[in-house]
């Protein structure tokens, strides 16, 4: 039997899923399989609407090698292993001759730890470990959560916290988890056998399509020890999130609390001298920590090396120490040991790497609310390191709606470690970009309207001009705005002031979950949603209920950003221009994920708002403005207004 066409199987796989085949679907396809087959790298932009997960998945699932996913989002995630892989796979088992088998795995904090579950939790307090469901009252949220959770490791098969619903709080799943380091290993452990991580590990070993996030790919890559399986394709969906995803996990921290927590756990399990040398360093630390102002430490202040000295040192005489003395009190003196180990490793390791003081980690101080201060290193760039451990010895597929920024890939490729396409050399990935459009027809379904007649933002004070216009966008477009906001303040100050102005439910980001906040904006549409950060690209609402988009001005980071700073200062330094590579690039980024909110369906139409003069005047608006979709461009008010409310007048005739 001839070996079905690729055009045959997305076809079926399409069906499958109760899609519509789409041509940039189909384009896609080709130069994914044309990618995979020449072990060559390919960045494709995909509007929404493409259907990608099936542009990458059908060709990928045909080539017959095992194949990674990767996905920021949770939500995807659970779509590509609930929905597209089962209905694809049914649908191109018949063509294929075989069955392609798929998993999903996640870093083990992920997982439900039956040891933890069953032994109980190793406890900083004097009496060394408790029982942590006696310990929470059962009438209280964190009993009732510990209950729940019992009953539910004997009916679930995957021990994922994400199948679990209702949720639980994270002060409860602490109780039951543990991280990688903390773990004891199956071949120690009394329940190894049954346990769901050692399960879902050797799930993904037999899989084909192992699917995971970009985090647990940041470590595999990061950390040296392999996490996931061998394979040959690597295909990360989301893709303009994984810098910021690897930066995380490449992030150290300190705080007072966990450097007192270690020295609580370690404490019975070493002599006193070397117990009593990390409590004086802990001291020390945290006395430092008292006066820390935030902001970039250019160079480490000489009270601060010298506490990090202390507690490096400290914390290397007691993970010495730790593997010797054994103390008869403590119970289950493994579990015990593995943790303390953990913390003290941790505490350890980042006070090594900031009294090293490398050219290419950034160092500063921050202070919250709650937790008080901490002290952080991240890298300078990760471009370097994604070069040389995601491009070597396998096909790398990076897709994204948003990966094209002021007109080229360019942008986003160095971000990755990429030299500019075409470039040639050993040392240089050789890679593809391809934008396969939408099938939208946006300057028809969209318009981005620019407020130019607005005062530039500043840095505080309150915007009276802004809110202004945004009560009268909101006022005409019979509610139905979703406003997408720099900050958490601002978004607060224009729920108050429209709550006052108009006769339309404002919806805020913090006051209710954010599935509950997106469900009850969709409900009904005369609501409105306002927030920040996550709302750019956490929110898919077809249809009336979306038919305005607000950003109250462009989101560069914060002047006093101390990674963002120290990356465009690092630009500059090298000859380029700083404020377009880092605070442009991140702005574009975003701009275009919150755009991407208003058309999500053939059907919708709508207005993006920019209330931001700078858009339309300063020397950087077009290049921003082409990383947009590309909308009917207007920053006549009265244009807009009238626009607004005719689309809100068609959706109600239609009972929308």
């Amino acid at each position: 039997m001839t070996k079905p066409s690729l055009p045959e199987l997305l076809h079926a796989a399409v069906t499958a899923v109760g899609g519509t085949e789409r041509p940039g679907q189909a384009a896609m396809a080709e130069a994914v399989a044309e990618a995979v087959d020449d072990n060559a790298h390919l960045l494709v932009q995909a509007g929404t609407g493409t259907g990608k997960s099936l542009g990458y998945l059908v060709p990928a699932l045909a080539h017959g090698e095992r194949v990674v996913v990767a996905t920021a989002t949770l939500a995807l995630q659970r779509q590509l292993v609930e929905r597209d892989l089962p209905r694809t796979v049914d649908a191109l088992h018949p063509l294929l001759r075989r069955r392609p088998q798929f998993a999903m795995l996640k870093g083990r904090s992920n997982y439900l730890c039956l040891h933890r579950l069953h032994e109980g939790v190793p406890q900083d307090e004097e009496e060394g470990l408790f029982d942590q469901f006696e310990a929470a009252a059962p009438s209280s949220k964190l009993g009732q959560d510990l209950l729940r959770l019992r009953d539910w490791s004997d009916e679930t098969e995957t021990g994922d916290r994400d199948d679990l619903t209702p949720g639980v709080s994270d002060r409860a799943w602490a109780q039951v988890s543990v991280s990688s380091r903390e773990c004891l290993g199956a071949g120690k452990c009394a329940y190894g056998a049954e346990c769901f991580a050692e399960q879902a590990r050797e799930r993904a070993k037999l899989a084909d399509v192992v699917v995971t996030n970009h985090a647990l790919l940041a470590i595999d890559a990061i950390e040296g020890a392999p996490v996931l399986p061998q394979h040959e394709v690597l295909i990360v969906d989301e893709a303009h999130e994984l810098v910021s995803r690897v930066t995380g996990v490449a992030t150290g921290e300190l705080t007072p609390g966990q450097v007192n927590r270690a020295v609580r756990r370690a404490a019975k399990l070493v002599d006193e001298k070397a117990a009593d040398a990390l409590q004086t360093a802990s001291e020390g630390f945290e006395r430092v920590m008292e006066l820390a102002l935030p902001g970039r430490l250019e160079e480490v202040p000489e009270d601060l090396g010298y506490a990090l000295l202390a507690l490096r040192d400290a914390a290397r005489t007691v993970i010495s120490a730790l593997g010797t003395t054994r103390d008869k009190s403590v119970q289950d003196e493994d579990a015990v040991r593995k943790q303390a180990l953990a913390s003290v490793e941790t505490i350890h390791g980042v006070a090594e790497r900031i009294t090293q003081g490398s050219e290419y980690d950034v160092v500063w101080y921050e202070r919250h609310d709650r937790f008080g201060a901490s002290v952080r290193v991240a890298p300078l760039s990760v471009s370097g390191l994604l070069r040389e451990k995601l491009f070597a010895e396998r096909s790398v597929v990076l897709t994204s709606a948003t990966l094209k920024l002021g007109g080229d890939f360019n942008g986003v490729g160095a971000s990755l470690g990429l030299a500019p396409e075409g470039t040639a050399g050993d040392d240089n990935p050789q890679w593809k970009g391809l934008d396969v459009g939408s099938p939208f027809d946006y300057p028809k379904q969209g318009i981005l309207y620019v407020a130019r007649h607005l005062a530039t933002p500043g840095r505080e004070g309150s915007r009276t001009d802004m809110l202004d216009e945004l009560a009268e966008l909101v006022e005409a477009a019979g509610g139905r705005a979703l406003g997408l906001f720099s900050s958490m303040r601002a978004a607060q100050a224009a729920a108050e002031e429209l709550r006052g102005r108009l006769d339309k439910p404002i919806l805020l980001q913090g006051e209710e979950t954010l599935g509950e906040l997106i469900k009850n904006f969709a409900a009904d549409p005369e609501t409105c949603l306002f927030g920040t950060l996550s709302l750019w690209q956490g929110v898919d609402v077809p249809g009336a209920s979306c038919q305005l988009v607000v950003m109250d001005r462009i989101p560069f980071p914060r002047p006093d950003d101390p990674l963002m700073s120290a990356r465009q200062k690092a630009v500059e330094e090298a000859g380029g221009n700083g404020f377009m590579a880092v605070a442009a690039t991140h702005a574009a980024l975003l701009m275009a994920q919150g755009a991407g909110r208003l058309v999500r369906a053939t059907g919708d139409k709508g207005v993006v708002a920019v209330l931001d003069p700078r858009l339309a005047n300063a020397r950087y608006g077009s290049y921003l403005r082409a990383s947009l979709p590309d909308f009917w461009y207007t920053t006549d008010r009265n244009q807009a207004r009238r626009s607004l409310a005719a689309i809100d007048a068609a959706a109600k005739a239609n009972g929308q």
